[in-house]
């Protein structure tokens, strides 16, 4: 088959793999989220620290990401009340993307890189 009709035939199927995956995760703050928790379990208000992001927006991100099997979420009831977000096996499962991502920004878009 030659490489048109190949193409063709790909496009007929729907979006690649890539495009949906992006749409999943391609969010500017899913992937800063996904990216803090790379390092273990983190509270609400230490991610908002490193993000920037405003509590509303953070709580909307960890609730989609939730809702989409990336994070689980732990209440804690001592006082004070914490509530707790890790990745899920499926998030943890896009470290290995985030490494290959920062090679290449250490290589392609470092100063001087071409």
């Amino acid at each position: 088959m030659s490489s048109e009709l190949r193409h063709e035939a790909d496009a007929d199927e729907g979006p690649c793999a890539v495009i949906e995956s992006l749409d999943q995760i391609g969010s500017r703050w899913r992937l800063v989220v996904l990216h803090e928790l790379q390092d273990g379990e983190r509270r609400f208000n230490e991610l908002k620290r490193a993000t920037d992001a405003s509590s509303r927006t953070l709580s909307r991100v960890l609730d989609d990401l939730q809702e989409m099997g990336f994070v689980e979420r732990r209440l804690e009831e001592d006082a004070p009340v914490a509530t707790y977000y890790r990745l899920t096996d499926k998030g943890r499962s896009l470290c290995p993307v985030f490494e290959e991502i920062e090679d290449w920004a250490d290589e392609w878009l470092a100063p001087g890189a071409d």
